[in-house]
């Protein structure tokens, strides 16, 4: 059992940002920053550009490598340990970790973030970071005039395919039910897009590479026959694909209904996604989309389930707090980042709400004195 003033669940922008201004006024954080992922969802990124004072892009574990040392230069301590439960119903607060060990704290500041939702199909994983995405707003850029694919069919799918259109040589939508779940007026503005493409009932089975097993480039441009783009029938659209797609001269059989087995890693140290394969769910053909940037938007998960039922959540799990403040329902208990924030969901926005946790952390430690 470890007695201290401040305890940090999760790392990443939201839960360093706090350590750092927690330490520079003397309180010494813990951070709990997790076993696999300590940095949160930057860890997993490639290049970041948008992130304020670095013009020529920053990997994104380098920039979460920098701001858990700075929170660190200033007395931060941090420990590799997942939370399993907390509880705030007396103080100080208790935290349980993973491996039975117990913190007491005045003040918790929960900062773990949301997961994406996964497609789960061959091929994602491999490519997550080389094609595949999470976030057009921080990817985007680098798919100008490439072929893109966005998976999904809420507003943030739509919003997302729109955005793209500024940079992808065409934009492909894929939604797996007959109806948009996305909002009347987005619906509009995708269908009136001449870049965009929507294939409904159509579901992705796998993402291959731009490189077949034996080396031979099967990127997008080398594509001679692919299948036709939907024929626009107003929402519901009608997908007609080829069973073959020839590349290189060389014939590639179009996927079964599951999809395809992969390896455990891009099939080269330098492949890159270069297709979608693909499946009408009401006919069961099957097909392939070239696509050298795959975005998925089928939404997102809070980190929030250790502290169900300990403060105030919404039905999506993301933890209400007061206004534009940090305040939980717990007095005492503080959240940011992407636990709370189901609209911006950006590393700079994350670092701005960590750094008012932190401040109203402090002001809540000094009315205890």
């Amino acid at each position: 059992m470890t007695e201290l003033s401040t305890i940090i669940i999760g790392s990443g922008p939201a839960g360093y940002t706090a350590a750092i201004y927690l330490a520079r006024a003397g309180y010494r954080p813990t951070i709990l920053a997790g076993e696999l992922t300590p940095g949160g969802q930057l860890v997993n990124t490639t290049t970041v550009e948008n992130y304020p004072g670095f013009p020529d892009g920053i990997l994104g574990p380098e920039l979460m490598d920098r701001m858990r040392d700075q929170a660190e230069s200033f007395g931060a301590s941090i420990e590799y340990l997942d939370v399993t439960s907390v509880d705030f119903s007396s103080s100080p607060k208790t935290v349980t970790c993973s491996d039975g060990s117990q913190y007491h704290a005045d003040a918790v500041i929960i900062t773990t973030g949301s997961q994406y939702r996964k497609l789960g199909i061959p091929g994602e994983a491999e490519y997550s970071g080389h094609g595949v995405s999470y976030c057009a707003t921080c990817d985007g850029f680098f798919f100008k005039d490439k072929p893109i694919v966005v998976v999904g069919g809420g507003d943030s799918a739509l919003e997302e395919a729109l955005f793209l259109t500024r940079f992808g040589s065409s934009v492909t939508v894929l939604h797996r039910r007959d109806q948009f779940r996305a909002s009347k007026i987005m619906v509009e503005r995708v269908l009136n897009n001449p870049k965009i493409t929507v294939k409904m009932n159509t579901v992705a089975t796998a993402i291959r590479g731009q490189k077949n097993t034996a080396g031979v480039q099967t990127g997008a441009d080398a594509v001679t026959a692919a299948a036709p783009a939907a024929q626009n029938t107003g929402n519901l659209l009608s997908l007609k694909t080829t069973p073959m797609l020839n590349v290189s001269g060389s014939a590639l059989n179009a996927p079964s209904s599951t999809g395809i087995s992969l390896s455990a890693k891009a099939e080269t140290a330098d492949d890159s996604a270069g297709f979608v394969d693909i499946r009408d769910t009401v006919t069961g053909e099957t097909g392939t989309l070239p696509a050298e940037g795959i975005f998925v938007a089928i939404g997102h998960e809070p980190a929030t389930r250790f502290a169900k039922g300990s403060v105030d959540m919404d039905d999506d799990g993301y933890i209400l707090v007061s206004g534009a403040g940090t305040h939980t329902s717990v007095p005492g208990v503080f959240a940011a980042g992407d636990c709370v924030d189901r609209v911006y969901r950006q590393a700079i926005s994350a670092a701005g709400m960590g750094c008012r946790a932190a401040l109203d952390a402090q002001s809540y430690l000094a009315s205890l004195h």
